[in-house]
């Protein structure tokens, strides 16, 4: 990493044209929202039919149980294990719960032969996630948001600094969400954790990088802001790039070796490491530019 150190490069001196292109992955997002006529939501939203299942051995592999019911034709499903219980779930709509359990247990007996199974329990059950969850997920992200503004205002002694950090946070959760989109991955319960795992993640690094913008200006207070942000960046490159770095690897090696649970985490996870990257030096430490400088000059002028 050692050419990392004679890197200068003027981030604050092309953030219009970071912001445009900013601009046009969130266009991109809408327009693939658009036409897949909103998200794939998954049984947690849509709601379905459960039913579970055992065996009298206890060798019968999860894995065989999932191709045995790929194979069947049912196109979305969740399967989940719990001591000799099995839960098939999914939001396909059949004419009868009987018609489910047949087109289940013929799968089954073909690629699972000599192991009876045993049906325990089937029912049609409502989403576990519905308006109730949007208005607590909007409240759990406001109230965050909010305070989130308050505190880096506080620590920062500017609340534009806040408002900067959380514009970069949205910023990634909209593009993140837009590929997830793209691919017509199922919007689920782990996507919602990923997506999560992303804002956390993404006010992370912005902080790291603000509190060295704070340490410089206290340093070199004479200097141009713009000049100072840019000497930030570069100062803590090597650090982002390099923890980052670290997390997008393990991303890739859940995506790859995980297994078919895990896949949609990591996805995301991928697209969201890249983007909290790309927004704390791209857009967070440019928009307090903005911000500020704007700012200055409104002061300056009211003075006068």
């Amino acid at each position: 990493m050692q050419f990392f150190k004679s890197v200068n490069i003027d981030f604050i001196g092309n953030h219009v044209k970071i912001f445009v292109i900013s601009v046009l992955l969130i266009l991109m997002t809408m327009i693939v929202f658009v036409y897949r006529g909103g998200p794939n939501y998954g049984i947690d939203f849509t709601g379905g039919i459960l039913m579970q299942i055992s065996f009298q051995e206890e060798n019968v592999a999860l894995q065989d149980v999932r191709r045995a019911i790929e194979n069947s034709g049912i196109s979305s499903f969740e399967l989940q294990s719990s001591e000799n219980l099995i839960t098939i779930r999914t939001k396909q709509i059949f004419d009868s719960q009987e018609e489910f359990k047949n087109l289940v247990k013929d799968a089954i007996s073909t690629k699972v032969p000599n192991n009876n199974m045993e049906i325990k329990k089937i029912e049609y059950v409502g989403s576990t996630v519905g308006a109730y969850f949007f208005k607590r997920a909007f409240y759990a992200f406001l109230f965050a948001f909010i305070g989130m503004i308050i505190y880096i205002g506080f620590r920062f002694k500017s609340v534009l600094w806040g408002f900067s950090a959380v514009v970069g946070i949205v910023h990634d959760i909209i593009i993140s969400f837009g590929f997830v989109l793209l691919v017509n991955k199922e919007v689920n319960i782990t996507v919602v954790a990923a997506l999560l795992t992303i804002a956390g993640y993404s006010i992370n690094d912005t902080i790291v990088l603000f509190d060295r913008i704070k340490e410089n200006l206290e340093f070199y207070s004479k200097k141009d802001f713009g000049v100072v942000i840019n000497n930030s960046t570069n100062d803590v490159l090597v650090r982002t790039v390099v923890t980052s770095l670290t997390v997008f690897i393990v991303s890739c090696s859940l995506f790859f070796f995980g297994g078919e649970v895990i896949h949609t985490f990591a996805y995301v996870m991928i697209i969201g490491t890249c983007l909290g990257v790309f927004s704390s030096i791209f857009i967070c430490a440019p928009l307090v530019y903005e911000l500020e400088t704007r700012r200055r000059k409104y002061l300056k002028t009211a003075i006068k």
